[in-house]
């Protein structure tokens, strides 16, 4: 009996995501990797000045690595990648299921979740802003979103493995999910007239997911009509922006939970 088509995408997405590797390239970003027991590693490349740098890290990783000449730097990473002489290959890390990371538990999370924001640096600022100020995660749609990169991890400056990241199917649903676990969603745009201090104030010590989306177009409108509330961050001038990783900032410091 031949398999529906789509049994057969399904398989095929599976096979495609167990194959997948990720060059991380930037002695930090190495180093961090490293580190981080819980991400598989499958090659090391450094130079002998990375390798010196690096050796505490190497050592504990347990993994052999290739030194090689700078000269002769051959991995697959972009030519103008700044990789100061260290790169390894890894595979993408596994943070579990929505509930297995959002469940609230005690106390007040925090979330981050992205509307087709799709720059690898940006979403790499956006894990290093919200590691700084306790986000229990950082959540995006599979499609239409920054994947791990080299990249995002060199912009995340380490953060990359240790803020959860998660990249879910649609972000609509993860949304409903979220408000069945007590989330108060508040949606970023700027043409909202609620403040955000305001909106936050009245959630107290809710758990609160923060949506932020793509610079130009904003927030989808299936996003928005899921939102409990729209807010913008008051600006002293009529003109003027900020970008998408400075907004998610500015925004994870103003809903900062009560401290007990």
């Amino acid at each position: 009996m031949k398999k529906p088509t789509w049994v057969i995408e399904k398989e095929r997405a599976k096979r495609a995501a167990a194959a997948e590797t990720v060059w991380l390239f930037g002695l930090h970003a190495v180093r961090d990797a490293l580190m981080n027991p819980n991400r598989e590693k499958l090659r090391l490349v450094l130079t002998k000045n990375a390798s010196d740098k690096l050796a505490e890290a190497v050592a504990a990783s347990g993994i052999e690595p290739e030194i090689t000449d700078p000269r002769k730097f051959s991995v697959p990473i972009d030519k103008g990648s700044v990789h100061q002489g260290a790169a390894l290959e890894v595979k993408p890390l596994n943070w579990g299921s929505l509930r297995d990371v959002c469940e609230p538990g005690q106390g007040a999370p925090r979330l981050v979740l992205l509307d087709r924001v799709t720059d690898p640096h940006n979403v790499g600022a956006i894990l290093r802003s919200a590691e700084v100020f306790g986000a229990k995660a950082v959540i995006a749609p599979h499609r239409h979103s920054a994947p791990e990169t080299g990249a995002l991890a060199k912009t995340a400056s380490g953060a990359l493995e240790r803020q959860p990241y998660l990249r879910i199917k649609n972000l609509g649903d993860a949304m409903l999910e979220l408000r069945k676990m007590g989330y108060t969603i508040l949606g970023l745009a700027g043409e909202a007239t609620t403040e955000i201090e305001t909106a936050v104030a009245e959630a107290s010590d809710r758990p609160l997911a923060l949506v932020l989306g793509a610079e130009g177009p904003g927030l989808r409108e299936r996003t928005r009509d899921l939102c409990d509330d729209l807010v913008k961050i008051p600006f002293a001038q009529d003109f003027g922006s900020l970008n998408v990783s400075n907004a998610a900032a500015v925004a994870l410091y103003a809903s900062q939970a009560p401290k007990d």
